[in-house]
């Protein structure tokens, strides 16, 4: 899962002729902590390309095409122009919606920092969007089994390093992002047990419990991996550096073919499925909705109740008879109230 091209805003943040807009833009975005939304923000604020041809320009590129300067040249009518121009060039709604909110982000984090006396996007009226589709179904318990156990079978010298990032995806929760962006001093414990801290919501740190299957695999891993041995990276290169998004994509989908999964199931599968089958497994295995909410980091409980059958909104969910006897060990997935720990305040991390 090597890539041997850094990020665009790693690009920018390493060319030492980067103009003062560009590292104000920079600036902005090293303070929000979604590798993804980091990603998308630069893409439409123009310090990165498209990743695809579009008819609407970047916010840095349009506001060289109508000669205003980006920071101290910009009002609340060139906003709204763009907004326009946004609409004209066929933008889906979302699409829209989320490059007016890195304008909006941009020039209140510049007001914040006195770079502007005010922010000109502060009333600007952003697309309605459809309502979030329900998730995709997750793996059932069986196929996300088959799918660890192709991971710990898979050739190479990285075998390790995919079991571990694969038992990481199934059993914690966790998004892509906290994974990749995970260091190992971001591995510790709880309350006596091994936890995985990521950032979420205000800067706030939150321990993912780990299951035994997940800390052995791990443990393997760091015992024995390609790295060079001051890399503070968890999911390291061989040469250090952090995996990227498309590179757990395409073994995810490798490991899909080689564990038999259904075609076109393996074909689209992803990190953000396997996030969908711990939601759906958590749950089978008796933990609450409530407690899903906080595992899963959502800011909004109706995103958790995507995954919650009709009329089990506030209680555990009754596992049917049948299944108990056909299931009785829940296996990996955490159960009971395991993620209220995760809003106590920090412990000290455990060092390796």
């Amino acid at each position: 899962m090597d890539s041997s091209h850094p990020s665009g805003p790693l690009l920018v943040a390493e060319a030492a002729d980067a103009d003062p807009v560009t590292l104000l833009v920079l600036g902005w975005l090293a303070a929000n902590r979604s590798e993804n939304t980091r990603t998308a923000y630069a893409r439409d604020i123009g310090i990165t390309p498209p990743r695809r041809p579009s008819h609407a320009p970047s916010w840095l590129t349009w506001c060289q095409e109508q000669g205003v300067h980006p920071v101290t040249g910009v009002t609340g009518l060139h906003v709204t122009r763009y907004a326009r121009q946004l609409d004209t060039a066929g933008l889906s709604p979302a699409s829209a919606a989320r490059k007016l909110a890195a304008v909006s982000s941009w020039y209140a984090w510049l007001a914040r920092r006195g770079h502007i006396p005010a922010s000109p996007a502060t009333a600007i009226t952003r697309p309605r969007t459809a309502p979030a589709a329900p998730p995709a179904p997750g793996l059932t318990q069986a196929q996300a089994l088959k799918l660890l156990h192709a991971a710990d079978q898979a050739p190479g010298p990285q075998r390790a390093r995919t079991a571990a990032l694969t038992a990481l995806l199934l059993f914690t929760g966790a998004r892509l992002s906290e994974i990749i962006g995970a260091d190992i001093s971001d591995l510790g414990t709880q309350q006596g047990d091994r936890v995985l801290w990521v950032a979420r919501g205000k800067g706030r740190r939150r321990g993912l419990p780990l299951p035994g299957p997940a800390t052995a695999r791990i443990d393997a891993y760091l015992a024995g991996r390609h790295a060079p041995q001051d890399v503070p990276v968890l999911f390291a290169t061989g040469t250090g550096r952090r995996l990227f998004p498309a590179d757990v994509r395409r073994t995810v989908r490798r490991l899909a073919a080689r564990a038999g999964l259904p075609a076109d199931l393996a074909s689209h599968l992803g990190p953000r499925t396997l996030r969908h089958t711990f939601a759906a497994q958590y749950l089978q295995a008796g933990g609450s909705p409530s407690d899903l909410h906080h595992a899963m980091g959502h800011t909004d409980p109706r995103t958790t109740r995507q995954y919650t059958p009709a009329g089990q909104h506030g209680a555990p969910p009754q596992l049917h008879p049948a299944y108990r006897a056909r299931n009785p060990d829940p296996g990996p997935w955490p159960q009971s109230r395991p993620h209220c720990r995760g809003r106590q305040p920090r412990h000290a991390h455990h060092r390796r």
